[in-house]
C-alpha cells in the first residue's frame, strides 16, 4: 500500500473513531464509571495494537518496532499529564460530569496542534540535520528537570495564559452547564469551563514539547510519529478517568518518565559518536525503566506524611 494511501486510510478512520465518540457515545454529560473507563482503555489499545500489526504488515519489522516504540513513549508520558488534569479539574472545581467535555476537545486541539508540530520537527529534521543533537540535548536536559521537580505540585495560579485570559476576557466565576460560552446580559462570555479547557490545552502544549522530539529519536518517519502520537492521545481521556484516583500509588512513575526522556535524548546524541542503539534495545530499555518504577511504587508506597506534603 502506498504512503499516501495509508495516510488516507488512517485519517478516514481517525475522523470516524472521533466522531462516533464525540456525537453518540459521549454526546451527554455524564460522569464515566471506572468500568466504563476499563472498557474504553482497552478499545483504545486494542486499536492501537491492531493498527501496529497493520504496519508490521505493511512496511515491516523495523517500521513496526518503531510505531511501538513511539506509542509507548507517548503513552507513558500521557500518563504524567493525566496528574496535571486531576491538578487542574481541582483547581477549578470542575464537576466530574463535565470534565469529559473539557478532556475531549483539548484532545482534539491538541491533535491539530500536534500535526503541526510533527510536520515543522519533519522538515526541519530532514532538511538540517543537526536539529537531530538539539532535539537530543533538550530531552536530556528536559529528563533532569523532570528529576530534580518531581516531587512538586504544579500552582496552577501562577499560569501564565490563565493570568492573561482572566485580564483580557469577560469570565463568568461559575459553569454554565457543559458550555464553554455563555450570553450574559446580551454578552457572550467565557465560562469557567473554557478556562479550564485553555489550561488542558496549554499543558499539553508542554508535554508535546518533549513527547514530539523523543518520538523523532525513535524515528524518522512522519507518518509513524503522527499515527503513533494520535493513537496514544485519543485513549488520553479514558485514562484519565481510568488512573486518576490511583495516580498517586504510582510516585516513582515521573522519575521514570525522566529517564526514558534522558535516555532518548542521550540515544539521539550518541549518533554524533556512530553509537546506534537498535530499536529492539531501546524499546526494552523504556519498558524496563517504567516497569521498574511501577513496580518500585508498589513496593515502596508514599508514607502518611510525604502523601499530605506533596497532596
Amino acid at each position: 500500500m502506498a504512503n499516501a494511501t495509508l495516510w488516507i486510510v488512517f485519517s478516514i478512520g481517525f475522523l470516524l473513531v472521533f466522531a462516533l465518540d464525540m456525537g453518540i457515545l459521549n454526546r451527554k454529560p455524564h460522569t464515566p464509571t471506572l468500568r466504563e473507563a476499563a472498557i474504553w482503555s482497552c478499545v483504545w489499545l486494542s486499536l492501537a495494537l491492531a493498527f501496529a500489526a497493520g504496519i508490521f504488515y505493511e512496511k515491516g519489522h523495523t517500521a513496526g518496532m518503531q510505531f511501538l516504540g513511539g506509542y509507548v513513549v507517548e503513552l507513558s508520558l500521557s500518563a504524567d499529564n493525566v496528574f496535571l488534569f486531576a491538578v487542574i479539574f481541582k483547581y477549578f472545581r470542575t464537576p466530574p460530569q463535565i470534565q469529559h467535555r473539557a478532556l475531549a476537545w483539548g484532545i482534539f486541539s491538541a491533535i491539530v496542534l500536534r500535526g503541526v508540530m510533527i510536520a515543522a520537527g519533519a522538515a526541519l529534521i530532514s532538511r538540517f540535520h543537526w536539529v537531530e543533537y538539539v532535539f537530543g540535548a533538550f530531552l536530556v536536559f528536559t529528563g533532569i528537570k523532570m528529576f530534580l521537580s518531581r516531587n512538586e505540585t504544579p500552582d496552577v495560579s501562577e499560569n501564565r495564559l490563565l493570568i492573561l485570559a482572566k485580564h483580557h476576557l469577560p469570565v463568568l466565576d461559575h459553569y454554565e452547564g457543559s458550555q464553554f460560552f455563555a450570553v450574559k446580559n446580551g454578552k457572550r462570555t467565557a465560562t469557567l469551563l473554557f478556562l479550564v479547557l485553555l489550561m488542558i490545552e496549554s499543558t499539553d502544549v508542554i508535554f508535546a514539547l518533549d513527547s514530539i522530539p523523543a518520538i523523532f529519536g525513535i524515528t524518522k518517519d512522519p507518518f509513524i510519529v503522527f499515527t503513533s502520537n494520535i493513537l496514544a492521545i485519543l485513549g488520553l481521556r479514558s485514562l484519565y478517568f481510568l488512573l486518576a484516583g490511583v495516580m498517586d500509588k504510582f510516585h516513582y512513575l515521573e522519575t521514570g518518565l525522566a529517564f526514558v526522556l534522558a535516555f532518548v535524548g542521550v540515544k539521539m546524541l550518541a549518533v554524533a559518536a556512530d553509537v546506534h542503539i537498535g530499536l529492539a534495545g531501546s524499546l526494552g530499555v523504556i519498558l524496563g525503566i517504567l516497569i521498574v518504577s511501577v513496580i518500585a511504587s508498589l513496593m515502596f508506597p508514599k508514607s502518611e506524611e510525604d502523601k499530605q506534603k506533596h497532596g
